[in-house]
């Protein structure tokens, strides 16, 4: 089996609130609001559902991946609530940042040590990211649409950095 069905990873079709939610959250205004406070939001409802649920989830039926990676300047375990983009048999990362100009600390920290630890409600596998090949990054874009559609405006408002995109693997297949 592959990574994505290994965590039990899947997206399903949206509801109209999910839809809703999704269409304020890849607006400007609502893009700033998520990214400010759906980090914190997100540990609190972890916390309380012990790791079945995720605010994404709950108002926009996204299936949330917890990455955790090795802090590149402090050594220190940090954890970042993602959306993957399934891709063949293994999931995607798209480091959009809600489409703000800064790169996501969790892309420069992957970046530096690529072993990470993923977990999707209450199951936790290690793997490693690699950079997506240029083939793999236009697949990946064109099927994020499909997961969620903020990704493509999120790409257009993206101008002043590269956007990164890593392919997921087990760890033990390296």
């Amino acid at each position: 089996m592959g990574l994505a069905a290994d965590l039990g990873y899947h997206v399903r079709r949206p509801n109209l609130l999910h839809r809703a939610i999704q269409a304020l959250a890849s607006t400007r205004p609502g893009a700033w609001l998520f990214s400010k406070l759906l980090r914190h939001l997100d540990d609190v409802v972890g916390r309380v559902a012990r790791g079945r649920t995720s605010v994404p989830e709950l108002l926009a039926g996204l299936p949330v991946l917890d990455v955790t990676t090795t802090g590149r300047k402090s050594g220190l375990r940090r954890t970042s609530h993602l959306i993957a983009v399934p891709y063949a048999d293994t999931l995607a990362l798209l480091g959009t940042n809600f489409g703000q100009s800064a790169t996501p600390a969790w892309v420069l920290n992957l970046e530096a040590d690529p072993h990470t630890t993923l977990t999707h409600h209450r199951t936790t596998l290690d793997a490693v990211a690699r950079p997506a090949t240029d083939a793999e990054q236009a697949e990946v874009l064109a099927g994020s649409a499909a997961v969620y559609g903020g990704y493509l405006k999120y790409q257009d408002r993206i101008t002043h950095r590269r956007l990164r995109i890593f392919i997921l693997e087990h760890a033990d297949q390296r």
